[in-house]
């Protein structure tokens, strides 16, 4: 299945400077946010490049919704990812998750909805 989630941030590359390793995704519970994972698989490096730098232009202190992790990089959520994935862990993550591409914010409506 395929669905849009907002992007709140991500793990930098180890491996390759200048990069991310995964975008940190969102969903829509309420009215407000909730962190349902993230990715890592998906984009080419010039994407990977490319998506690093316009959430380092949007880089807030303090993450919008609560995720654990060390070394991350939190990003205002102005950025709606594709994703396509196989299910729902049951801690409501993503399984199997892969970044299709980035939507327009016009797209916003469509930011997958939680129930519960």
């Amino acid at each position: 299945m395929s669905e849009s989630f907002v992007v709140v941030g991500y793990e930098p590359s180890t491996t390759m400077p200048g990069s991310i390793a995964s975008l940190l995704l969102a969903a829509r519970r309420g009215k407000g946010l909730v962190y349902v994972g993230s990715v890592g698989t998906g984009s080419k490096d010039k994407v990977a490049r490319d998506l690093k730098q316009q959430l380092n232009k949007a880089r807030v202190d303090k993450p919008s919704v609560a995720i654990k992790g060390k070394n991350l990089v939190y990003a205002r959520t102005d950025l709606i990812a594709e994703i396509e994935f196989r299910a729902w862990k049951g801690d409501r993550k993503l399984r199997h998750a892969s970044f299709k591409g980035l939507r327009e914010a016009a797209d916003a409506s469509e930011i997958y909805q939680l129930n519960g």
